[in-house]
């Protein structure tokens, strides 16, 4: 299968499972290929025949934005090497879930999360801790006791009630033991970092050099400025005053040429479904948006004061566009 047409297949399944979805982001570089909500789960997704093309750099960003965006990143890919990826399996790439289109059916149509992840060493499931110690008390057995039927140590048992993981093996066992289930599903959209631990969010990165002199004046206004490498836009800025994270802005920046433009609709698209606005900056524009992305001048932008007239003129813009 193409990666177009497994692009189209994971995005007609969204669409099918009630998200909706973005226009995909048919630009290089890029850290994803569509942003998709149902309800207040945001995504971001990379869709790959090969998940080994996944890279640390790529990772780092769609992590970053993830924290900006308050959205969920996910890699949705066919095989790992020669390998298929397993179905109900999650697995991870530089602190990104990755599972293959099977799994992500059965998580997002049939409401049927995975059990299992892929770690070091094997494949692990979660058990029920408080549930554990029940069914042994239940029994009047004694950590030792369980301990023996499972072969393994009286304090890997007592780590399994505190909340460790298990092996499928082991799972099974306790499950076949107590003739009850035993396992808790891995939460990819709220819980993959409590079932993966990961590094702290990487930092930003250095801006492009050619944008600094923008991203600066948005700093001097009052914008918390995140650079971006692998993204349609060049940055995302947070209103430093606003405490709701409702004020988020995708930023671009270039000469207004047909490739600004593709980018400016992308944008848009992109923040429609993950609630933003969007601004593109550029030396002169003959209109006032794209598809709902505010184009400025960098002249007027320079003259601007705080957030709050920035702010103003990008939704000015951009409503009208909406309102035309």
């Amino acid at each position: 299968m193409s990666r177009s047409a497994l692009v189209g297949n994971v995005t007609a399944m969204l669409e099918d499972a009630g998200f909706t979805v973005s226009d995909r982001c048919a630009i290089r570089p890029k850290s994803f290929d569509v942003a998709a909500r149902r309800g207040d789960d945001l995504v971001l997704v990379k869709i790959l025949g090969n998940i080994d093309a996944f890279n640390e750099a790529t990772g780092h960003e769609m992590r970053r934005l993830g924290s900006y965006l308050r959205a969920t990143p996910l890699v949705i890919g066919l095989r790992s090497r020669d390998e298929d990826l397993k179905p109900d399996v999650v697995y991870f790439r530089h602190g990104v879930p990755v599972f293959s289109p099977d799994t992500a059916y059965n998580l997002f149509i049939e409401n049927v999360p995975p059990l299992i992840y892929a770690a070091p060493g094997g494949l692990y499931v979660n058990i029920d801790g408080d549930m554990l110690a029940d069914e042994r008390e239940d029994r009047e057995w004694s950590l030792g006791q369980l301990a023996n039927e499972l072969g393994v140590s009286r304090r890997t048992v007592s780590k399994y009630e505190d909340g460790m993981n298990a092996s499928i093996e082991v799972a099974m066992a306790l499950e076949n033991l107590f003739e009850a289930p035993l396992t808790s599903p891995v939460d990819v959209l709220e819980g993959a970092d409590e079932v993966h631990e990961t590094d702290p969010t990487p930092d930003d990165p250095d801006a492009d050099p050619d944008d600094e002199e923008v991203l600066t004046v948005l700093t001097r206004a009052g914008f918390r400025v995140h650079p971006t490498l692998r993204s349609p836009f060049k940055a995302v800025s947070e209103d430093e005053d606003d405490r709701s994270g409702e004020d988020v802005v995708l930023t671009g920046n270039s000469e207004f040429t047909k490739a600004a433009e593709k980018r400016a609709r992308i944008m848009s698209s992109i923040g429609q479904v993950a609630r933003t606005r969007s601004v593109y900056f550029v030396d002169r524009a003959k209109r006032e948006s794209v598809d709902g992305t505010a184009l400025i001048e960098r002249e007027e932008l320079a003259e601007m004061r705080n957030a709050e007239e920035l702010r103003e003129v990008i939704r000015e813009r951009s409503e009208r566009e909406e309102a035309a």
